[in-house]
């Protein structure tokens, strides 16, 4: 992120696209879009973004933009829906820039294919009644896609029932097989289930005729990790024979990349508030009994809120309660609830409608996203972490995986940046840590320290780095992770 002018905040831009100025500059008119028209709009006074097919007008969102102006230049005048996806796919783009858009790009005609697939192309079609022709092409490419996407690797799945419950079972053929890779949600007369498969995902989804007893019996989740068999249990609402699962949803059965799903949220409620420093809280909310879903190490959820007639959404990393001091987690934290520490900004707009949430009020929240694996910690020897502020969230899980799970690490040090004294999280926690196992070490640096500081001052560095992150071998395999601020990780990386 980059420094804003004063009056270019995002509650500041929510008012302005309130305002009923032609942010589009095409009087309240849509238009379509050629490839050439597009390309016209490429300057800052002139900006024109395509995502999804939309074209946006950004030229009066410039400076508001959290990136900065040279982020959305990037994509000026082009499709930039592939950098946007890169970036920040979570953020609802088609709220936040509604008032800006120009219209809808035109759909460029295709050229007949040529070779052989043509030829088993055209013989598809030549068996399809002429006014079915379309659904079917549409039925054969998509046929096609799933296919290929496969890699030839089928997933199917069944279901079975007895007079009070639904079992619903898939067949993965994958093996290691855990919690963390199945998500399963049911509600409002809905049940998805999605399984996780590297970075693609399979997904169950059937609404309509689906009536379970959603509030007041925890779905069950039994994973045969060897085979790679997942089941989800789930308690009928009546106790009447079903003729179906339910009506099959526009994704059900389908298996595709991660990132091509679009984020799916459910609404959680708030359970407890605690203050952690000056102005950081944890926060805990619970997941409701019809949701099963564990936040893997190392992957961040979405938080979405409406603010002022806006959906807002920011990523948080999920946390323990605590530091596990006897390398276990604590028995409540069951994976019906989830933790998050979050610094509280006087000026920020999100943060602060966070703050003003009551206990038992709901936010929705994503399911989990992200590329750290754990295999990048169990293939190591030195583990190293680099944390800045609320940057120290992604270590607490890894810190806990490392000193519980993984017995070749020899080393495990967090090297954490701070401003001052009352700004370090856990600090207590952390120091008993260091008694508890000698592979781990913690070395706590001051950017703005009090006269009463005896530790490390500074800013990250090179020189500062070099000496703290030694390997314990010559030849030890050494993994560095790094979390805070973009010129922190930055500055981290070089």
């Amino acid at each position: 992120q980059v420094p804003l002018k004063p009056g270019r905040s995002l509650m500041d831009w929510i008012r302005l696209t309130k305002s009923g100025k032609d942010l589009a500059g095409l009087k309240g008119k849509l238009i379509e879009v050629t490839e050439d028209e597009l390309a016209k709009h490429n300057k800052k006074e002139d900006c024109w973004i395509c995502i999804r097919g939309f074209v946006y007008n950004v030229t009066p969102y410039m400076e508001y933009h959290p990136g900065g102006e040279d982020e959305l230049m990037k994509a000026a005048g082009t499709d930039g829906t592939d950098l946007f996806d890169q970036v920040h796919r979570w953020v609802n783009y088609e709220s936040m820039l509604k008032e800006c858009l120009v219209g809808r790009m035109a759909v460029k005609p295709i050229a007949a294919p040529k070779g052989e697939g043509c030829c088993i192309y055209s013989a598809f079609l030549q068996q399809i009644p002429e006014d079915k022709t379309v659904l079917c092409m549409r039925t054969f490419i998509k046929s096609i896609y799933f296919f290929s996407s496969l890699c030839f690797l089928f997933y199917s799945y069944d279901w079975f029932q007895t007079d009070s419950l639904i079992t619903i079972v898939v067949y993965t053929k994958q093996k290691d097989m855990n919690a963390e890779l199945v998500i399963v949600d049911c509600q409002d007369k809905r049940l998805r289930g999605e399984i996780i498969v590297d970075d693609h995902s399979y997904l169950v989804e059937v609404g309509r005729y689906c009536n379970f007893a959603c509030e007041t019996f925890s779905l069950l989740v039994n994973i045969a990790e060897k085979v790679g068999k997942v089941e989800i249990i789930l308690k009928k609402k009546d106790n009447i024979h079903w003729k179906m699962l339910g009506q099959p949803l526009e994704h059900h059965n389908t298996f595709i990349k991660c990132k091509d799903r679009g984020l799916f949220y459910r609404k959680c409620k708030l359970v407890s508030k605690m203050e952690v420093t000056h102005d950081t809280k944890l926060f805990c909310l619970t997941l409701p009994k019809s949701t099963h879903l564990r936040v893997p190490t190392g992957q961040h959820v979405y938080l979405k809120q409406i603010i002022a007639g806006t959906e807002v959404v920011k990523p948080y990393t999920p946390v323990l309660p605590f530091l596990p001091l006897d390398f276990k987690e604590p028995s409540h934290y069951d994976g019906a609830h989830i933790y998050l520490m979050i610094k509280i900004y006087s000026c920020g707009l999100f943060t602060q409608a966070l703050d003003d949430l009551q206990i038992g009020n709901y936010i929705s929240v994503s399911n989990p996203e992200g590329n750290f694996k754990k295999s990048q910690v169990q293939t190591s020897e030195d583990l190293f972490l680099l944390a800045a502020g609320t940057g120290f969230t992604p270590m607490v899980k890894l810190l806990n995986f490392a000193l519980t799970e993984v017995s070749c690490l020899r080393i495990v040090k967090l090297i954490f940046f701070n401003k001052t004294d009352d700004d370090i999280l856990w600090r207590n926690q952390l120091e008993q840590l260091v008694l508890k196992d000698e592979r781990f070490e913690v070395q706590f640096i001051l950017s703005q320290p009090t006269k009463d500081w005896v530790g490390k001052q500074g800013k990250i560095s090179s020189s500062l780095l070099s000496e703290f992150v030694k390997r314990s071998r010559k030849d030890s395999k050494v993994l560095i992770c790094i979390c805070g601020p973009t010129p922190f990780a930055e500055q981290g990386v070089q």
